[in-house]
């Protein structure tokens, strides 16, 4: 779960090594003397100082384009409703609000974490939906819209998703043919969170009941027996 500060670590450790082989190789003061001075120890501070710019690029890019491609790829409702035809893939639909804390620490702490991003953008058409949006969805030959309830608002679609408990976070989780699973409805750490991805996102909630599943959970791997069968 912590990949981004192994890597960081490591990445330290080298840079911390190379300026030590750069302030090794500087000449000593002795070399400035008129006698003793010669220029290819210049030029040895100057090699080595390029080749230490060089490799500091190179891991920069590299590491920039690592933490990039650990992003969650959201899609809007309607974009993961195209997509899925093609896609074959479960639709996790994210129901936040503006005003929601654990909405933001989720983002901050799960979805962040490259595992999480990881699994997810290779099992899942991942959406963000605010559920107290103005715009008008056509979903299935239904438009639903924002119904405004005093201070609070909701949209139709998020109820229906959540199956009329408000509550925020809720991932939901829905098939291939975009029907309902579940929604899972509370704040949830990266750990956590990856038990929940792979229940559904392999089809375990098939097999067996939540309860099962988590006794046999051994996080990189599930060792489960096959003839369980119900719901969580």
């Amino acid at each position: 779960m912590a990949k981004i500060n192994y890597i960081g670590s490591a990445i330290r450790v080298i840079m911390w090594i190379f300026v030590n082989l750069l302030l090794k190789a500087r000449p000593s003061r002795d070399y400035f003397s008129l006698e003793q001075f010669k220029p290819c120890y210049f030029a040895g501070m100057i090699r080595t100082g390029l080749h230490l710019f060089l490799f500091t690029a190179l891991v920069f890019t590299a590491s920039t384009t690592m933490y990039g491609q650990e992003k969650v790829h959201w899609l809007t409702f309607q974009e993961a409703v195209q997509k899925a035809p093609s896609a074959r893939k479960k639709i996790m639909v994210d129901v936040y609000t503006s005003w929601c804390g654990w909405c933001k620490v989720m983002d901050q702490r799960t979805f962040s974490d490259p595992e999480v991003a990881q699994y997810i953008n290779t099992h899942y058409l991942p959406v963000k939906f605010n559920a107290e949006t103005d715009m008008d969805i056509l979903f299935r030959g239904k438009t639903y819209t924002l119904v405004r309830q005093g201070k609070r608002s909701y949209h139709e679609l998020a109820s229906e998703l959540m199956r009329g408990r408000l509550s925020f976070p809720t991932i939901v989780f829905m098939d291939e043919q975009m029907n309902l699973i579940q929604p899972i409805p509370g704040f949830q750490d990266a750990e956590q969170y990856m038990m929940v991805l792979r229940y559904f996102g392999e089809n375990y909630h098939q097999r067996m009941p939540w309860d099962r599943y988590v006794q046999h959970y051994q996080g990189d791997g599930l060792q489960v027996p096959t003839s369980q069968q119900g719901r969580r």
